[in-house]
């Protein structure tokens, strides 16, 4: 089992569950975060801590796109450990918003 982000981070990443990580397995993307599944030692701290309810554990049905995201831009981003108040000013406005996906963006984030 492993911690997967969806897409309720996306336009929120809100960046709590970065600080909670004991394995820094967060990297970064212009607006939202992923999760590095073979890096996460599945120790559930960084699920409660995510403001946007956006971090789920993969043996959720219906999870395997963002299993897949996760993994493809965990690669690809820079890694992140701490949150240096990177949230958007704007992400207020996006939490709850379903079905995000659309706004999504490939490009990567500052990292550490």
């Amino acid at each position: 089992m492993t911690y997967v982000v969806t897409d309720a981070c996306i336009r929120c990443k809100y960046m709590d569950c970065v600080e909670v990580c004991p394995v820094d397995c967060f990297y970064e993307g212009e607006n939202m975060l992923v999760i590095n599944p073979s890096e996460c030692i599945d120790c559930g701290v960084c699920e409660p801590e995510c403001p946007a309810e956006a971090i789920l554990p993969d043996t959720e049905s219906g999870l395997e796109q963002w299993l897949e995201l996760n993994n493809t831009y965990s690669a690809q981003w820079p890694n992140v450990t701490r949150n240096a108040n990177q949230t958007p000013p704007d992400a207020d406005q996006w939490k709850g918003v379903e079905n995000k996906i659309e706004h999504f963006s490939a490009e990567p984030g500052a990292g550490d």
